[in-house]
């Protein structure tokens, strides 16, 4: 199809109105975020590239375009990218080519003859996709948690009891996280019985946390869900210390811990009761199991090296469904275990001596 420019970025701010309804719809910043990005970088690729380039745009043109922008908006995002967020990509990618294929053209017969242009109800239509868009930008931007830079060593343990950014400083004695969206990132923990406690909150972001000394868990979640990502634990002050345990959450969301590095404790990571992907982590030198995926939890552990267990390296445990591939595990007792009606699925794991 040969579009004119006022063709492509209406045709563009038209077919989006599905994704930003769910955006508005969720009230959710990253949501808003994303639709926002993916008008930014459509409108300014259909002025600057497209529109110079294509004086014939084919439709199998779509997907390696949409890979394109996918791949700026990934790049742009504050947050990590996860899968709600790409399957709202996902939804205004297919909604934009339904529409452009079969609505717009069902609806102004001269759609093709007139390089995509969508008439007046057309353009009143982006007109007003534009302005909420904006609006929803701005009314995001207005609540989103403040951030807060921490200076030098803080008496813990500190409480945090409602939405924000925690960013840098040492925190002697503990963290307690009481509310969602919530982020600490590049934040050292020292002593405590808890390195970092989260109780009851969800969309919690641990990035960057380092913890030592403590005596029970170096992150310790209840009841919630977190993405722990780039975490070290290590120096536990005491023989049952665990370094990441997240349980009793079957009914919150997914949990993922990634690119940690967890050495010396008791257990390296454990879950109970939960939904939750480990990926490229690296436990060592654990006095019981490097992972413990058990009381009916389900997920994937995946890259993960376990080294030194003098255990199990990795336990699938008590009902739970496991799917363990391309893990490296050398000087276990036991390398992969399952027990009590647990299902692992294994898939190209490397067991070393």
């Amino acid at each position: 199809m040969s579009y004119t420019l006022t063709g492509r970025i209406q045709s563009r701010l038209v077919a989006t109105l599905p994704p930003l309804l769910v955006a508005l719809g969720i009230h959710r910043w990253w949501a808003v975020e994303l639709v926002a990005l993916m008008l930014l970088f459509g409108v300014a690729l259909d002025v600057c590239v497209y529109d110079r380039v294509f004086e014939y745009q084919p439709g199998w043109l779509a997907l390696p375009l949409g890979v394109v922008e996918l791949w700026l908006i990934v790049l742009s995002m504050r947050m990590p990218v996860t899968w709600p967020a790409l399957g709202l990509y996902a939804l205004g990618w297919a909604t934009a080519q339904v529409c452009g294929h079969a609505l717009f053209p069902r609806f102004r017969l001269e759609y093709a003859q007139g390089g995509g242009e969508l008439g007046r109800i057309g353009a009143v239509v982006a007109a007003a996709v534009a302005a909420v868009t904006l609006a929803g930008v701005a009314g995001a931007v207005a609540v989103i948690p403040p951030t807060v830079h921490l200076h030098g060593v803080v008496r813990g343990p500190l409480v945090i009891d409602h939405a924000q950014t925690l960013v840098g400083g040492t925190v002697r004695g503990g963290v307690i996280i009481r509310a969602s969206h919530v982020t600490l990132k590049d934040v050292t923990v020292i002593g405590g019985e808890n390195g970092i406690d989260v109780e009851d909150a969800e969309h919690v972001m641990l990035d960057g946390v380092h913890v030592f000394g403590v005596t029970l868990d170096g992150i310790h979640v209840r009841r919630g869900s977190v993405m722990v990502k780039d975490c070290h634990v290590s120096s536990p002050n005491g023989p049952w210390v665990q370094g990441i345990d997240i349980s009793f959450a079957m009914d919150k969301g997914m949990s993922m811990i990634e690119d940690c590095t967890i050495s010396g404790v008791r257990e390296g990571i454990v879950t109970h009761w939960v939904m939750a992907d480990i990926k490229h982590n690296h436990v060592s030198g654990t006095a019981l199991r490097g992972i413990d995926m058990g009381e009916m939890s389900m997920g994937t552990i995946e890259h993960n090296t376990v080294v030194d267990s003098k255990g199990v390296g990795i336990l699938c445990l008590d009902h739970s469904e496991c799917d363990i591939k391309r893990n490296t595990i050398s000087g276990a007792q036991l390398p992969i275990q399952e027990q009590y009606f647990a299902h692992a699925k294994l898939h190209k794991n490397t067991i070393e001596e």
